[in-house]
């Protein structure tokens, strides 16, 4: 276990930590700081450290830090964790779930091949599936889509470019 100032004099903490993961991965480094500035805080993570310390944090916060890092969990100062978390929390709330990636592959597959101009029974032989198996995959794509007739499930496969070719 070492817990390294981020500012000392001669080498930094980040440069320490990234030494000492190259000599001895098995080190476990407790980075104590001054700054709360989020690309010290994910360069520290990049080198190798397992926590990030604030200095004005309380000595239950350090030796909380100290045991979440030696049990080898990843441990951040309260302010700095509740901003990840706020972070990580309005980018969910700010991307929306692509439909596409609810499509199980065999959707998925049914897709491409109507997009592509293949009959039920034509991808039915090639699935090695029935007519009515097609039917209803093909159903569930529209469905989950949010399409009604097969042209717009052909320019919706064109505009996401998921067409493929035999080339």
């Amino acid at each position: 276990m070492l817990v390294l100032d981020l500012m000392m004099e001669g080498m930094n903490g980040l440069e320490v930590t990234r030494q000492i993961m190259k000599r001895s991965p098995g080190t476990v480094v407790v980075i104590l700081s001054m700054y709360a500035n989020e690309s010290y805080v994910l360069e520290a993570l990049r080198c190798g450290a397992k926590a990030y310390v604030l200095k004005d944090s309380t000595a239950d916060d350090l030796v909380h830090a100290i045991r979440a890092a030696s049990a080898g969990h990843r441990y951040l100062s309260p302010p700095l964790s509740e901003r990840a978390l706020e972070y990580y929390i309005e980018k969910t709330e700010a991307t929306e779930m692509d439909p596409y990636d609810v499509l199980t592959v065999r959707e998925r597959e049914v897709l491409n091949l109507v997009a592509s101009g293949c009959t039920h029974a034509e991808i039915a032989a090639r699935l090695c599936i029935s007519p009515r198996t097609v039917e209803t995959h093909r159903a569930r794509v529209m469905r989950k889509l949010g399409l009604r007739t097969t042209v717009q499930l052909v320019h919706y496969a064109m505009r996401r470019k998921i067409l493929l070719t035999d080339d």
